[in-house]
């Protein structure tokens, strides 16, 4: 009876080592937040702004798609993108119905003031943008009495109300950046104010009747937002991975996919 006992013992005793190493291997398996744990996160976008971000064949493209997927992809959390004007992205953080915002998005004090930004990850800046055949403007000296066109929420929209009365120019606001390059280009505007490196994909890729003239306008940068005072894990999470990508060259590699040498 005793043998049979011990027998008995041992047997169950190495049901439960079974058992114990069958969930250490359940847990190494699924590894931390990946796969059904990772947490998803909602990108506010604006699509209109190649080429940072825009649509092909139905599918979200550009600098900004490609980095925040290689960003999330890097620390292991999961996107959803939500396309909007940009105008409403800020909105759409404030109501909590988004979580992160890129979109060529300017580092400035008054955003800052309702947003945290991430490490600055492009360097940018204002262009003077006029029609192809246009050689009476090249500097904002030149802007008396003309029509300047902007998009609405932007550095550029900024910019020209904060230079108006001091350049005597009419400032005319349009919610997508097509919409402002066709009133330049139908005579409507004299000149539009765009970051240099999106007018200079536009003009060469949409072949475009427009060219930048004069030097630029100002030395924005762009920054990944989030909420003010909130969602601080995942902006730590977004500088990161934007690091990792710098020192791994793939942050190179997609700029290098969009913008030419």
């Amino acid at each position: 009876m005793k043998k049979w006992s011990l027998l008995a013992l041992l047997m169950a005793m190495m049901l439960v080592i079974a058992a114990c190493g069958s969930d250490e291997s359940e847990d190494t398996t699924d590894g931390g937040e990946s796969g059904s744990d990772a947490k998803t996160y909602k990108v506010g976008i604006d699509t209109t702004y190649p080429p940072f971000e825009f649509e092909v064949d139905g599918e979200y493209t550009g600098i900004d798609i490609d980095l925040i997927t290689a960003i999330a992809e890097n620390q292991g959390f999961e996107i959803e993108f939500s396309p909007m004007d940009f105008g409403g992205i800020i909105p759409a953080l404030q109501a909590d119905q988004l979580d992160i915002a890129i979109a060529g998005m300017s580092i400035t004090d008054e955003r800052k003031a309702v947003v945290d930004f991430s490490d600055p990850y492009f360097d940018a800046g204002l262009s003077l943008v006029v029609a192809e055949d246009n050689n009476e403007i090249t500097s904002l000296d030149d802007l008396e009495g003309k029509t300047v066109a902007v998009k609405s929420g932007t550095t550029g929209a900024q910019f020209a109300r904060d230079n108006e009365a001091e350049y005597g120019y009419t400032v005319a606001q349009f919610e997508d950046s097509p919409s402002m390059f066709q009133e330049v280009s139908n005579g409507n505007a004299a000149v539009l104010l765009e970051d240099y490196p999106v007018i200079a994909y536009a003009i060469a890729e949409s072949g475009l009747s427009l060219k930048t003239v004069g030097d630029r306008l100002t030395g924005d940068q762009y920054g990944i937002a989030v909420l003010k005072g909130q969602n601080a894990e995942v902006l730590e999470q977004i500088n990161t991975g934007l690091q990792e990508l710098r020192d791994s060259g793939k942050y190179d590699e997609i700029l290098a996919k969009y913008i030419a040498e």
